[in-house]
C-alpha cells in the first residue's frame, strides 16, 4: 500500500507529496509538513511566524482527530513556528486548490501503471508536470 500526502504551496504555485507505505495518520501529515518545512519552506519564507494549512474535513486531518492536534502541537514545538489550520467543511474538499493544481496532474501520470515500488510511484510522479511546470 502506497499513501501519499500532498502539500501545496499557493503562493509559489508548487506541489510536494510524500509517499508512505503504512497509514494515513496525523503523524504522517505532520512528518510531511515537517520535511516540506525543513527542505524547501523554512528558505523560502525566512521570515515567516506562522504557516495556513488548508486541511479537508476527513482523513489523517480531521478537524474532530484529537491525535492530529496533538501530533500538529509537537510539530510546533519542533519547529519553533506557528501552524494555524483551516478546515473545509465535509465534501468540500473539490474547492481546496491542492484539489485541482496538483492531483489531477499526479493522477493522470500514474493512470494505468500498477504500483510495484515506492520507488516506481516517486519516478512517475517526479515526471508529472503542467504547461506552467
Amino acid at each position: 500500500m502506497i499513501i501519499p500526502h500532498g502539500l501545496y504551496d499557493m503562493k509559489r504555485n508548487d506541489g510536494h507529496v510524500n509517499l508512505g507505505t503504512s497509514h494515513d495518520t496525523g503523524e504522517f501529515a505532520c512528518d510531511s509538513l515537517e520535511r516540506w518545512w525543513e527542505g524547501q519552506g523554512r528558505a523560502l519564507y525566512p521570515r515567516a511566524r506562522s504557516i495556513l494549512l488548508l486541511c479537508d474535513g476527513g482523513g489523517s486531518n480531521s478537524a474532530s482527530h484529537y491525535l492530529f492536534k496533538e501530533d500538529l502541537q509537537r510539530l510546533v514545538d519542533r519547529l519553533g513556528i506557528e501552524i494555524r489550520v483551516a478546515h473545509y467543511p465535509p465534501y468540500c474538499s473539490k474547492y481546496n486548490p491542492i484539489e485541482h493544481r496538483l492531483f489531477p496532474h499526479v493522477t493522470r501520470a500514474c493512470q494505468g501503471v500498477i504500483f510495484e515500488s515506492v520507488e516506481l510511484v516517486k519516478e512517475l510522479m517526479e515526471k508529472t508536470q503542467t504547461r506552467t511546470g
